[in-house]
């Protein structure tokens, strides 16, 4: 483990002398950019009177990396039955639970993300249920208080899943639910999905008679995700089960705004561009089930260049303290430096709708900063500092060992 001691925020920051990665534009040179009040002022220009210089020299300045797929706080370590809080397991249809109240704020894999030069993250719960629940989007603050982390400009998002997951949770070898939830096929899946969608509409109908039924938060969530109030991000896998939740999608009105996972999306690229779906992936994680055999690591790359909006995701407290490489990794498959660089930073901001805050190093964005003590795709990369909002929330320097 390691201690960290943090100094005060500065009012004024100029990180001076770095290669700039700004995910907005070309790389610039023997950079300056200047954060003020935890806002990013000006990428070149004038130093201001009084401001803290940071020299940079030699380094690489990006913008802190954004994991649209995490279960950091929810399944926090030490790994044990009594911190495996991501799944309400109780029934296939859960989206009154929010991942915010299952957080950990002392869950160690926080400080290591940010070691690792993320700075938002999305809380997801876990894909044992077609409907798990709403997600939570998180800043990796250093807060005694989970309101200090929270992400308040990220539009509400929910987690739905289909495929393997669910049929062995509620009907397979797990089988954790109440005999009457069971559900042994992925036709059971997409029936049980619109009787549920469909449930909501009566409801809906049910609540303007004048004798209206009690309020169900179960169905006031589905509605909200049938207006498209929440951004469903979707866990799957196979083709046919993302072809089969279009089916749900467009049947019902709603906006897939992005599939997780999605290993086989290289097989159907054509049909996710076209319904405006981003895509969160791994690089090369493949064969863990069935539903990972065809998975193939050009599947980002392919994806991407038929015009689907793809980012790199950790779904762990491991990965995530090195999705640079993660990225880079793709650079071998076709992808340039600065789409591997979109990946872990503008993609996955829009991918969670908080793009025009963070993501960029631009003006008027938050100074959510990761500094680099060479290339961030080389493997000898190690981040010196980073910080969010401007404040400085890791410095390699002033790490010691307990």
């Amino acid at each position: 483990m390691l201690l960290l001691c943090l100094p005060a925020l500065a009012h004024d920051l100029a990180i001076l002398h770095a290669t700039v990665l700004t995910a907005a534009g070309p790389p610039i040179t023997d950079g300056v950019v200047v954060v003020h009040d935890g806002v990013i002022q000006g990428v070149g220009g004038a130093v201001p009177t009084g401001a803290e210089i940071l020299d940079a020299t030699g380094m690489y300045l990006m913008p802190g990396i954004v994991d649209p797929h995490s279960h950091m706080g929810d399944y926090s370590w030490p790994d044990s039955v009594g911190h495996n809080d991501g799944n309400e397991a109780s029934e296939p249809f859960t989206p009154r639970v929010w991942a915010g109240d299952s957080v950990d704020l002392e869950d160690p894999a926080f400080e290591l993300a940010r070691e690792g030069g993320v700075t938002t993250i999305q809380v997801l719960p876990g894909s044992a249920n077609l409907i798990g629940g709403r997600s939570a989007v998180l800043k990796l603050r250093s807060s005694r208080t989970l309101d200090g982390m929270i992400f308040k400009a990220a539009p509400p998002g929910i987690k739905m899943a289909i495929g393997e997951n669910p049929k062995r949770v509620y009907g397979g070898s797990v089988a954790l639910a109440p005999q009457g939830d069971q559900i042994q096929t992925r036709m059971g899946e997409f029936a049980a999905l619109r009787r549920e969608f469909q449930s909501a509409l009566d409801y809906r109908e049910a609540r303007k008679r004048p004798d209206p039924p009690p309020r169900d938060l179960d169905l006031d969530v589905i509605l909200d995700v049938i207006d498209d109030k929440m951004l469903v991000h979707l866990h799957c896998y196979e083709t046919n089960d993302i072809l089969g939740m279009y089916r749900i999608a467009d049947q019902f009105g709603f906006h897939i705004q992005s599939l997780q996972h999605g290993l086989e999306a290289y097989k159907v690229r054509d049909v996710i561009a076209a319904h405006g779906t981003m895509l969160a992936t791994f690089s090369d994680w493949w064969g863990f089930k069935m539903e990972a055999w065809d998975a193939i690591p050009e599947n980002a790359v392919l994806s991407s260049a038929a015009g689907v909006g793809v980012a790199m995701h950790s779904d762990s407290g491991s990965f995530v303290q090195r999705l640079n490489l993660e990225a880079a990794k793709m650079m071998r498959y076709g992808w340039t430096a600065d789409q591997a660089l979109q990946s872990i930073t503008l993609t996955p901001a829009k991918m969670l709708g908080v793009q025009d805050r963070v993501g960029s190093i631009e003006a008027g964005k938050d100074a959510d900063l990761a500094l680099y003590d060479a290339d961030p795709f080389s493997v000898y990369a190690r981040v010196q500092r980073t910080w969010i909002d401007g404040q400085l929330v890791y410095d390699r320097s002033q790490v010691v060992a307990r």
